[in-house]
């Protein structure tokens, strides 16, 4: 079973959202959009989505930077003060993230939420993994103390190994259950990537650096043209 979780299904996950995602950019492009609901219920939106935004990509980027720069990533998490304080840093930024989805998930339950019609049931699943994925991760770092220190010795290794083409899970099929459940749901998350709403984060509007620039004529000759007509009619 640990051979399928951990060396098939990443490689599964990684192929479809790579695979869907450009037939889905092809076949359907007006579709890559996030279907923001902020005409709907601008001020709940602005508590759930701002929360979980910034508190889901400062962590994101945490466990990039680790497993990019695992050299200085262990020079920043050697001293005990340092890993104190990077260890309650990321705890409070999961509570806010955390706050955020909640949320998020809240203002669509409600049967006449004008948000809840917008919402398909892949946007539903989607947040329903958010959930479980934040879950864990925070119950990681409270209960399982200086996960951002073994992180650089179990699940770094193991992502390397995989890059490499010669997967290598012997650092993390001896990691407790809610650790294993962490990495595949965010391998589960990548697999739903190109089903979902979240194909707008691969659309970086690059044709923007390079477009002529928008020319704007004013028409107010024609305002005073009507100005004009108006005081005649007068």
């Amino acid at each position: 079973m640990d051979g399928f979780l951990f060396i098939a299904f990443p490689y599964i996950a990684l192929i479809l959202a790579i695979g869907v995602g450009i037939y889905r950019r092809r076949r359907r492009p007006y579709t890559y959009s996030s279907l923001s609901s902020q005409i709907l219920e601008n001020r709940k939106l602005f508590w759930g989505s701002v929360p979980w935004h910034y508190g889901i990509t400062l962590i994101l980027l945490a466990h990039l930077f680790a497993a990019l720069f695992p050299g200085l990533a262990g020079w920043v998490l050697g001293g005990r003060i340092r890993l104190l304080v990077l260890e309650l840093t990321g705890i409070a930024l999961a509570f806010y993230a955390l706050f955020g989805l909640i949320v998020l998930i809240i203002r669509r339950l409600p049967s006449n939420s004008r948000v809840r019609h917008a919402t398909s049931y892949m946007d539903g699943i989607l947040l329903g993994f958010f959930l479980i994925q934040v879950a864990t991760g925070l119950g990681i770092a409270i209960f399982e103390r200086w996960g951002s220190l073994w992180y650089l010795r179990t699940a770094v290794p193991w992502f390397w190994s995989l890059v490499k083409l010669h997967p290598e899970i012997a650092t993390v099929t001896s990691l407790p259950g809610i650790v294993k459940l962490h990495f595949v749901l965010g391998f589960a998350i990548i697999l739903l990537f190109p089903f979902s709403r979240l194909v707008h984060l691969v659309m970086f509007p690059l044709q923007y650096l390079w477009r002529p620039y928008q020319v704007v004529v004013w028409n107010r000759r024609g305002r005073k043209v009507t100005a004009e007509s108006t005081e005649v009619m007068r």
